[in-house]
C-alpha cells in the first residue's frame, strides 16, 4: 500500500466513521486517584476506631488480652483490605481510570500481600489468646475453633482458596503458569473472600457491638460485591450484547502474530479510544470463558474494532483458526495508554515487540501536526518489527517520524538498546534520536524490563514523571 493509498482509506474510515462516531469518554482526572486513595485510608482509620471503640486498647492491658485483641485488630484491617482488593478486582472505569493498569497492578499487589499477611497474622494471635486463657493449648484450641464456632470451617475453606491464589502470584510461580490457568486460579479470589469473611460477621466483637459498626461492614460487603456483579458480570454482558459483536477478519501478520476485526451494528456505542484494551471471550468451542487482554492496534472507527496479538499462549496461537461469524464477548475497555492523557503538543510513542500495537492505534487517532509525533520501533530483527509496514504508511501520512532500532538486546545489561548501540548509555542514544525529547509526552509499551530501561532513560533525559505514561501486560 503506497501512503497515498493509506491517505485515501484514512480519509474515507473518518467519513464514514462520522455517521457512526464511537464515543470517546472523559479521561478520569488524576485527582480521583488521590481521592480514592485517601477514601482507601479513611476505611483503614475507620476500622480502627470500631477497635478502640469496642475496647481494643484496655484489652490489651493482660498476656491473654493483648494478643487476642491485636489479633482481633489485624482480623479487621485484613476484611477491609481483602474487601478492597475484591472492589479493585471489579474494575469500576473510573477508579481503573484514575490508577491505570500499572498502577491499579501495584495497588493490587500491594493491598492482596498485605491483607493475606495479616490474615495469617489474625489467626496466630486469636489462638495464642484464647490458648493463653485455657487448658486446651495452641492446637486444641485452634481445632475448638474450627469445630465448634459458626462460620471456621467457611473460613479455612476460604483461607486455603486464598493461599492458592497468593502462591501463584509470586513471581517465580507466576513465570512457570500460562496465562489462562494463572487467570482461572486467580478467579478462586472472589470464592476465598466469600468464604473467609462471614464467621466475623457472625462472631466478630466489632462486627456486632453498634449498630453504626453493624452498617459499617454490611455496607462495604454491599460495595464489593455490588461493584464485581454490575461492572465484572453486568456493564460486559451488557456492551457485548448491545454491540453484538462477531468476527469479521482473521489476518496473519507473519508467522508468529495475527489481526483480528470483530465488527457489529453498536460498535459505535463502545466507549473507547485507541490504545485502550478489552479482555476478549469467542464463544468458539471449548475454553470460551477464559478471556484474554489484547490492545487495540487500530483507532476505533464506529464500525469494528481490531487488534493484533503475538502467538505466545494457547489463547493466542488459537486467534489464528478463529472463523468469521464467531460471536464476541468483551469486558472493557480498559488502560489510561490513550490521546486522553496527552499533556503536551510532541509525543514520543515507543514500543517493543507486540507493544507496538496500541501505540500504532494512537498515532492513527491523535491529533497532530507535522513533526509533533515520533515513533520509536524497538525489534530483535526484521520479522519481530510487528505492524512495521503499516505505521511507516501511517507515519508518512501523518507527518510523523517512524524510527526502526533493530537488533538483540546488549546482554548482561538491562537497557532498551540493541548490541550495536552497547557503547552509549539509554539517555545518549534516545537524546541522538529525539533531540527535544525532554518537550515529549512518552508513551511506553512492551516487554516490562523493556518498559523499566526506557522509562529511565527517558526520565534522564529530563522528561517529568508525570508526562511518562505505560501500559503493563505482565501477569
Amino acid at each position: 500500500m503506497t501512503t497515498a493509498d493509506l491517505a485515501g482509506s484514512l480519509s474515507s474510515r473518518r467519513s464514514h466513521a462520522a455517521a457512526h462516531a464511537p464515543r470517546r469518554p472523559r479521561p478520569v482526572p488524576t485527582w480521583w486517584r488521590d481521592a480514592s486513595g485517601a477514601a482507601l485510608w479513611g476505611v483503614l482509620l475507620w476500622v480502627t476506631a470500631l477497635w478502640v471503640g469496642g475496647g481494643g486498647v484496655t484489652d490489651l492491658a493482660s498476656l491473654s488480652g493483648f494478643f487476642t485483641s491485636t489479633g482481633r485488630l489485624t482480623g479487621l484491617v485484613a476484611s477491609a483490605l481483602l474487601l478492597v482488593q475484591v472492589f479493585l478486582m471489579a474494575r469500576v472505569p473510573w477508579f481503573e481510570q484514575a490508577w491505570g493498569q500499572d498502577g491499579l497492578a501495584r495497588l493490587h499487589r500491594t493491598v492482596g500481600f498485605t491483607s493475606f499477611n495479616l490474615m495469617w497474622a489474625h489467626i496466630v494471635l486469636i489462638t495464642v489468646g484464647y490458648a493463653a486463657a485455657s487448658p486446651q493449648g495452641f492446637w486444641g484450641t485452634l481445632v475448638d475453633f474450627v469445630v465448634n464456632y459458626p462460620g471456621m470451617l467457611l473460613a479455612v475453606a476460604g483461607t486455603a482458596a486464598l493461599v492458592m491464589v497468593v502462591v501463584t502470584s509470586v513471581k517465580k510461580a507466576r513465570a512457570k503458569l500460562r496465562y489462562e490457568s494463572w487467570h482461572l486460579i486467580h478467579l478462586y479470589g472472589y470464592l476465598g473472600a466469600g468464604l473467609a469473611l462471614p464467621h466475623q460477621l457472625w462472631t466478630g466483637k466489632e462486627f456486632l457491638s453498634s449498630p453504626v459498626a453493624t452498617a459499617f461492614w454490611w455496607t462495604l460487603y454491599a460495595v464489593a460485591a455490588g461493584a464485581v456483579l454490575v461492572y465484572r458480570v453486568g456493564l460486559p454482558l451488557r456492551r457485548s450484547l448491545r454491540a453484538k459483536l462477531v468476527v469479521s477478519e482473521v489476518r496473519a501478520e507473519g508467522p508468529s502474530a495475527t489481526t483480528v476485526t470483530v465488527s457489529g451494528r453498536g460498535v459505535h456505542h463502545l466507549p473507547v479510544q485507541a490504545g485502550q484494551f478489552f479482555t476478549w471471550r469467542f464463544l468458539s468451542g471449548p475454553g470460551w470463558t477464559r478471556g484474554h487482554p489484547y490492545s487495540l492496534s487500530a483507532a476505533p472507527d464506529g464500525r469494528s474494532l481490531q487488534f493484533t496479538a503475538a502467538h505466545l499462549g494457547d489463547g493466542s496461537a488459537a486467534l489464528a483458526e478463529l472463523k468469521r461469524g464467531t460471536p464476541v464477548l468483551v469486558e472493557g475497555p480498559y488502560g489510561r495508554l490513550h490521546a486522553g492523557v496527552r499533556t503536551r503538543r510532541k509525543v514520543l510513542l515507543m514500543g517493543a515487540g507486540i507493544g507496538i500495537t496500541p501505540l500504532k492505534a494512537i498515532l492513527e487517532e491523535l491529533p497532530q501536526r507535522p513533526g509533533d509525533v515520533t515513533v520509536i520501533q524497538r525489534g530483535s530483527s526484521r520479522h519481530g518489527l510487528v505492524l512495521a509496514d503499516e505505521i511507516r504508511d501511517l507515519a508518512a501520512a501523518r507527518g510523523a517520524r517512524h524510527i526502526v532500532v533493530e537488533g538483540h538486546r546488549v546482554r548482561g545489561r538491562r537497557t532498551w538498546l540493541p548490541a550495536q548501540a552497547a557503547h552509549l548509555t539509554d539517555a545518549q542514544a534516545l537524546r541522538q534520536l529525539v533531540p527535544d525529547v525532554a518537550d515529549h509526552d512518552v508513551f511506553l509499551c512492551g516487554a516490562p524490563e523493556w518498559m523499566d530501561a526506557a522509562r529511565d532513560a527517558a526520565l534522564a533525559c529530563g522528561v517529568p514523571e508525570e508526562h511518562v505514561h505505560t501500559e503493563r501486560f505482565a501477569f
